[in-house]
């Protein structure tokens, strides 16, 4: 007999993964991973970036070790086979840096994927597991996956720093204004804080 899930999400339906929008929730996960060095450079990596989980996973040790901040990073996309450009900022390179001089990374050569496990390169659904766990270790209420990371680039990129709807466009590679909005978990937000602030 076939039992079916009912909160299985229907055919067709999209599953919708949220970034962190509290500066203090990524804060704790970055605290919570200090003593897992290759957790949290794939961590900080993933929220200083906008790279999808497929392609920080090909990412090799050569590629990154001795990166200084502004260094750029010339990947090819997996989903898109386009070219694209990443600048690493501190963060990022400090944290490649911890990882690399940690025992888990010492052992890896030039040629090795940055993100390895003990059963080799890690892959999108680890990645996936891992984010869930970490937001769920975290007690922050919402729905996570390998996405959130990015996503949580964006989302930052757009609140804190007020980056350009057409810049980050042109970062997600988005072919409008609203899917980027849409894609970042931005545009409710900014239509309530419109209603909101307007007091005649």
């Amino acid at each position: 007999m076939d039992i079916k899930n009912p909160n299985h999400p229907k055919k067709g339906d999209q599953i919708r993964v949220e970034p962190l929008k509290e500066l203090q929730d990524i804060a704790f996960i970055k605290r919570s991973l200090k003593d897992k060095p290759r957790d949290y450079c794939l961590f900080v990596f993933g929220i200083n970036t906008n790279l999808r989980a497929s392609d920080l996973l090909r990412i090799t040790v050569g590629e990154v070790k001795g990166c200084e901040p502004g260094d750029e990073l010339v990947l090819k996309e997996k989903k898109t086979g386009k070219l694209r450009r990443i600048t690493l900022n501190r963060a990022v390179t400090d944290a490649v840096r911890l990882y690399l001089e940690s025992p888990q990374g010492q052992d890896l050569g030039d040629d090795d994927k940055l993100f390895t496990g003990q059963r080799g390169p890690l892959t999108v659904p680890s990645v996936n597991r891992l984010v869930k766990q970490w937001c769920k270790d975290a007690r922050i209420r919402g729905n996570f996956g390998s996405h959130t990371l990015r996503k949580t680039f964006g989302y930052h990129q757009r609140v804190q720093r007020n980056t350009s709807v057409p810049e980050l466009m042109a970062m997600f590679n988005h072919s409008s204004q609203k899917q980027t909005l849409d894609y970042l978990c931005i545009q409710a937000d900014e239509i309530r804080n419109a209603y909101m602030e307007l007091c005649l």
